[in-house]
């Protein structure tokens, strides 16, 4: 069908939708075929769908119901080499030229000949691209990730074998997909290892991370499960909402179990393998409920990545018996790169390289840490249309930097200490670029002089800001006065303060509103729902070079500035329900 429509060698088919199956056969159809299967985040605006579907010059589009085709619609008329849209998921509202139904589709192919598919399928070789992943970048576009048909049968298979997936022919392995396919993530584990090992795969509802993924995973009980930490979050939070409900047996009980499932648990990890009387009770009288009241009765593999995730959460899964492994890599990389195992596990730590993959601590300072470096076959063929940006992110040794920081401890076990860039991620593992969204709202409030988005491993993203304020010529530290320009702009706005302190103490109201609309405008104009700024605060004096806010080059520093102003960020997370 694809071939019918006039789908053309290494050019593009998007698919815009919820995990389901048309969206796997879509993105398979699509490589077959000779094109490349280009996953869109079902959350992106229509500018940055336009953005992905101009890039890799799509002829064809898959939308799943008609608000995703309303993007498509707004910004068809841009986009040259688009022949078609399919819409899968509902029936279709209107008639429109070249757009189809999915069993409309499904019947294009009826007439192309076997012989014609099977000399484009012969054709393809295992070093070419067949699919795109957009990654975002520090600032900028995102970029088209090239993955090679040896880039994934290769990473599937190395993954599945090091994790030690079952082949279908010995055991039914089971996995609900629901993480966005767009996402290298999902798509390692959902379509590619899951091809390779023939693992079942069930679709969650679209609302799954609203809620109902955990009926979901209770109805079809998988054997490997794949969170992002938001999402093992999120249950710790249920799970402890709950347990304060039960009565105060039950909670001595479960905090009891709780207790000798830690300990046992870190000796466990720490080597040694004898399960004492009282784990053997606790696992009777509470592990075993947890696990099947949240489906994971069968689950031997719980894994988290994307981003990272703090200790306290690990221990409180592990309290309960369910050691969560971390594994840590890139859509650069196919997905993993380092894999926590049962038997090879640190608590916070990424685990050790997949079979076949090799790091390299860049330039490593006194402790050991320094820039993560990958090789092996999963390393991606570059991005595309962007040479300049491929060579800064492989070196002339073929090594891939990952941007981040981390070091080996005695073992080969990997941690990850920090990131080179600045790039946000949230606790859903959402990549935020900062610096566009801090201008966007120097631009929209003419009277801040600074903004600092923070949300690195937090449920959303919140905002220090500064306001624009005179600064002694002498020693370059800001002072409390507001510029002229300040002044007159809350004039304007019917404000007397001519103070940042006076506006700070007394929460001006005109100021303040003045400010939240321009940061609603802001998140009007957002890629996605993640990328919104939900709460910010006003800080009472500005960046400098003096204060050590700034660099030399008035570049932000980041981490001083989150240090300097932790207990006002702390504060943005601690009613962090009740976010606007």
């Amino acid at each position: 069908s694809c071939l019918q429509l006039g789908l053309e060698r290494f050019h593009g088919v998007c698919i815009l939708g919820f995990n389901s199956a048309e969206w796997f056969i879509a993105d398979i159809a699509a490589i077959l075929a000779g094109g490349f299967a280009v996953g869109i985040y079902t959350t992106n605006s229509p500018e940055a769908c336009h953005y992905v579907a101009e890039n890799c010059s799509a002829n064809v589009v898959v939308v799943e119901n008609h608000k995703q085709l309303q993007k498509i619609l707004e910004i068809q008329h841009k986009l040259p080499h688009l022949k078609a849209i399919i819409q899968y998921g509902e029936e279709l509202k209107e008639k429109r030229p070249n757009l189809y139904s999915w069993s409309e589709f499904m019947d294009l192919g009826k007439d192309v000949p076997d012989a014609q598919l099977r000399e484009i399928i012969e054709s393809q070789k295992p070093n070419q691209c067949c699919t795109l992943i957009y990654t975002s970048g520090t600032t900028g576009q995102p970029k088209g990730v090239m993955l090679s048909h040896d880039n994934l049968t290769w990473t599937a298979a190395a993954a599945g074998r090091f994790i030690m997936l079952t082949d279908a022919k010995e055991k039914q392995e089971l996995v609900v997909s629901y993480l966005p396919l767009s996402h290298i993530a999902a798509q390692m584990s959902d379509i590619w290892s899951a091809m390779t090992f023939g693992v079942q795969v069930f679709f969650a509802q679209p609302d799954a991370l609203k809620g109902t993924l955990v009926d979901t995973l209770r109805e079809v009980r998988p054997t490997a499960f794949l969170g992002v930490p938001r999402v093992w979050e999120k249950m710790e939070e249920k799970m402890k909402s709950i347990g304060a409900k039960s009565s105060a047996l039950r909670r001595k009980v479960a905090s009891w179990a709780k207790g000798v499932g830690l300990q046992t648990n870190l000796k466990r990890m720490n080597g040694y393998s004898e399960v004492p009387v009282n784990f053997r009770l606790a696992r009777h009288l509470v592990y075993k409920k947890v696990r099947k009241a949240i489906g994971l009765d069968r689950c031997t593999k719980c894994y988290t990545g994307a981003a990272p995730i703090t200790r306290e959460t690990l221990e409180f899964f592990l309290s309960l018996n369910i050691p969560v492994f971390e594994l840590y890599g890139m859509s650069e990389s196919s997905g993993p790169h380092t894999i926590s195992l049962p038997h090879a596990f640190k608590l916070t730590s990424c685990g050790k390289e997949v079979t076949g993959c090799r790091t390299l601590i860049h330039k490593p300072d006194g402790d050991g840490n320094g820039e993560i470096c990958f090789s092996g076959r999963h390393i991606f063929m570059g991005y595309l249309n962007m040479e300049e940006k491929t060579k800064e992110a492989i070196d002339e040794d073929g090594w891939l930097h990952s941007g981040d920081l981390g070091k080996h401890d005695k073992d080969g076990f990997l941690y990850i200490t920090g990131r080179i860039k600045e790039l946000i991620i949230t606790a859903g593992g959402e990549n935020v670029p900062p610096v566009p969204i801090e201008d966007a709202v120097k631009d929209a409030v003419p009277i801040i002089s600074n903004a600092m988005l923070v949300g690195d491993k937090a449920k959303f993203l919140a905002m220090l800001l500064t306001l624009k304020c005179n600064t002694d010529a002498e020693t370059g530290e800001p002072g409390d006065d507001l510029t002229p320009e300040a002044v007159d702009y809350c004039q304007k706005l019917g404000s007397r303060a001519t103070k940042v302190s006076e506006i700070i103490s007394s929460k001006d109201k005109a100021v303040y509103a003045a400010i939240q609309k321009g940061i609603s405008a802001v998140n009007e104009g957002a890629v996605s729902n993640a990328q919104k700024v939900q709460k910010w605060v006003l800080l009472e004096k500005d960046f400098s070079l003096f204060g050590g806010e700034l660099g030399p080059t008035m570049k932000l520093k980041r981490p001083v500035v989150a240090q300097k102003y932790k207990d006002q960020i702390a504060q943005f997370y601690a009613d962090a329900d009740t976010a606007t």
